[in-house]
């Protein structure tokens, strides 16, 4: 393991824990799973509108199917490259990344993500991965004021777009928005990127590199008409963002297969070709034709087709290096085969095509959306007097400070869960009155 500046914590700790002989990663493995913001995951859906039983995915099933592809991914390039194992012997590190992933998303999916976004156009802008990062740097009331504390390489693993969101924020101008009814997702895309509220634990995290190493790492495509885009990933972020984009085709394929969301004549004229004409001998003879089992009434051959699919994206990922780092966790990529990538790329179009795009899917997304965007204009409107307390305390530090209070009423959204939103807007706007003990406490 390395026993580096990329095992210690920002805030020093002096825990003397009977016979606590843990790893460094396994106690941030803990940590991320006792937290109440991974707890809520429970209660925020994958793909809104897929809920009408007990089998559909939250974001909670998704991010422990996401850490069980994650360290298997790990695991093969053990094996594939073991002169490398070093920089990869804590399995406890990549689940916590995989764990953690999505921690900062908000409630309804994308529809809250692209509506706090709006509704902080003039303070800094919201996008979830970004979140993440401020949850588990500094929200997470594990310290007073660091978050989760976890260690420098597990916060550089979560690092999905290292740069600070003003650096990569498009200038051009934005459709004009008469009523926030008339919103449109597109015109008001999240900039991936680190918040410039928590540019010090950026700054921290980033320590250890050499000025170049740095400099190379946080570079990114110049904005223009789009957001600009970070160039480059830790080894961990691109072993935790395979294994997410696995699951997130693969196992929300299986939702929307049982669900009878997609058919096979949709598979056989969107993705089969794709995968009949690959140059792959093992994807046309594998899963050329799996239509057979993924669409079969008898689940065990579903489960089997499932099965089939991650194992060979899993299988197919490999180590590459980038000798302009000298940093191994820079230096060090992994990345899936061409062919086995182009075949993720047609089931994630898939997906997307059929399911997320899919107009009661949207009609559900665009519902949550204007829910997000009435809540922030009324706890805005007058924020000491409709925040809960332990929020309000919060705002008001910050507004103090000279910081961005704004930034707090964009927490305590984005931390609710689908329903927890649902209670607090009829609570605010349903002509019904409501009691004291209808929401719950505030967290």
């Amino acid at each position: 393991m390395m026993d580096t500046p990329w095992q210690e914590r920002r805030h020093g700790e002096d825990k003397h824990r009977r016979n606590d002989h843990r790893s460094a990663f396994q106690r941030d493995r803990a940590r991320i799973l006792h937290s109440a913001a991974f707890r809520r995951l429970q209660a925020k859906t994958q793909v809104l509108g897929v809920g009408m039983n007990d089998f559909y995915r939250t974001r909670l099933t998704h991010s422990l199917e996401v850490s069980q592809i994650g360290t298997g991914i790990a695991a093969q390039l053990k094996r594939k490259h073991p002169d490398k194992e070093a920089l990869m012997d804590s399995m406890s590190l990549i689940e916590s990344l995989c764990l953690a992933h999505d921690i900062g998303h908000p409630p309804f999916g994308h529809g809250g993500e692209v509506a706090l976004n709006y509704m902080m156009r003039d303070h800094g802008g919201f996008e979830g991965n970004g979140q993440t990062f401020r949850i588990l740097t500094k929200l997470e009331p594990y310290t007073p004021g660091f978050g989760m504390n976890l260690c420098r390489r597990t916060l550089l693993g979560i690092l999905k777009y290292p740069q600070l969101a003003s650096a990569l924020h498009q200038l051009a101008p934005r459709p004009a928005v008469p009523h926030y009814r008339q919103l449109r997702p597109g015109d008001w895309t999240p900039v991936k990127a680190v918040f410039d509220d928590d540019r010090e634990m950026l700054d921290w995290v980033l320590a250890p590199l050499t000025n170049p190493d740095r400099d190379r790492f946080t570079q990114f495509s110049a904005p223009n008409e789009r957001h600009g885009k970070t160039r480059f990933k830790s080894l961990d972020a691109t072993i935790m963002e395979l294994a997410d984009d696995i699951a997130y085709a693969v196992h929300d394929l299986e939702d929307a297969i049982v669900m009878g969301i997609v058919s096979r004549e949709q598979w056989l004229a969107d993705v089969a070709p794709v995968l009949n004409q690959s140059k792959d001998s093992w994807i046309q003879a594998e899963l050329g034709a799996i239509d057979n089992r993924l669409f079969a009434k008898e689940h065990h051959l579903r489960k089997d087709a499932i099965g089939t699919l991650v194992n060979g994206f899993v299988t197919a990922i490999n180590l590459i290096e980038d000798e302009s780092f000298s940093e191994p966790l820079l230096r060090h990529n992994a990345v899936l085969q061409a062919d086995f990538a182009e075949a993720l790329v047609a089931l994630k179009g898939f997906v997307y095509r059929h399911v997320i795009r899919k107009p009661e899917v949207q009609m559900l997304e665009y519902k949550g959306q204007q829910m997000v965007m009435q809540l922030f204009e009324a706890f805005a409107s007058d924020p000491e007097r409709l925040l809960p307390l332990n929020t309000r305390t919060r705002w008001q530090e910050a507004a103090e400070l000279g910081q961005n209070p704004m930034r707090i009423i964009a927490d305590y959204i984005s931390g609710m869960t689908d329903e927890f939103a649902v209670r607090m807007h009829h609570q605010l706007f349903s002509p019904r009155l409501g009691g004291l003990g209808d929401l719950g406490q505030d967290f």
